[in-house]
């Protein structure tokens, strides 16, 4: 029987990237159950589900797991073929990053690499989510994790452990309450819905965690920085804020950290061989090095 649901399909990547009905409805500019009722009906035409049910968002099946990746691929495909029939520039490439990596340790090194490369044009894409790399035209991306994800393929490009921080008023409470008490007395900063971030710290940390209704997500990670000095809460920085630790302005609170995060090179799967990603991911591994 003939598949006829593409529509659906395209719906159900975009449920898969967000892992919610509600931030895929809001990029579909349709109703959560609207996405809802295009997701039954997708499943009913597959006759299985591509779906588990959560309290907060879904998880793919591993039939959905299958079906996202080569739908990934055959849309991916598709966006490729319609670049170079309107004749896009097959010399671009772009790198989609976090202004807070950027500024903080990719931008002063961006000459030299458009002087090793002056026949690649290199175009930066503000990336703050873990988006489909394909769907938004992202060549390579650096992307701060563990590095286990399943949608693309990575490279580490360097560790970069993250700890605690907060500003001077909390590091004054943990000298005189302890880190434990100002840990459930205070907001923690999420970087997404989703992150186990916290959770992993705490269990480093010898700390039982328990999901506090204090907290708050802010995906963004210079507004994070920001908040932190601020006073709106406690979050999980990684050594790249070192300039506003020098200035007294953000204080790590524990030695405890997630030794297992850095920053790592993603592109997708189907990418194929690409010279200037190549020569890209070269050339960032290389300033790693020196």
């Amino acid at each position: 029987m003939r598949f006829r649901h593409h529509n659906q399909l395209r719906a159900f990547t975009i449920v898969a990237e967000h892992g919610n009905f509600t931030a895929a409805a809001d990029q579909l500019n349709i109703t959560k159950g609207a996405v809802s009722h295009q997701i039954r009906q997708l499943e009913d035409s597959l006759a299985f589900s591509v779906f588990k049910r959560l309290p907060r968002g879904v998880s793919l099946t591993d039939k959905g797991q299958e079906l996202l990746l080569c739908a990934n691929q055959a849309f991916g495909l598709i966006e490729r073929k319609i670049e170079s029939l309107q004749g896009a520039d097959s010399r671009t490439l772009t790198l989609g990053v976090t202004t807070y990596f950027a500024s903080r340790w990719l931008s002063p090194l961006l000459m030299d690499f458009l002087h090793q490369h002056p026949n690649i044009l290199l175009r930066l894409q503000p990336m703050i989510e873990l988006i489909d790399l394909q769907k938004n035209g992202i060549d390579l991306a650096i992307r701060w994790g563990t590095g286990d994800w399943k949608d693309v393929d990575t490279s580490l490009l360097f560790n970069c452990p993250a700890s605690p921080c907060g500003n001077t008023a909390i590091s004054d409470q943990v000298i005189s309450k302890g880190l434990e008490y100002v840990l459930t007395h205070t907001t923690l900063l999420h970087d997404s819905e989703n992150s186990s971030a916290w959770e992993e710290w705490f269990s480093a940390a010898g700390f039982t965690y328990h999901n506090p209704e204090n907290t708050l997500i802010i995906s963004d990670p210079n507004m994070r920085v920001q908040a932190v000095i601020d006073g709106q809460g406690i979050a999980l920085n990684d050594s790249l804020v070192e300039q506003e630790q020098s200035r007294g302005q953000l204080h790590q609170l524990s030695d405890a950290v997630l030794d297992n995060y850095g920053y790592h090179l993603a592109w997708a799967k189907d990418i194929g061989s690409n010279e200037d990603v190549l020569a890209l991911s070269n050339w960032l591994h290389s300033q790693v090095r020196h």
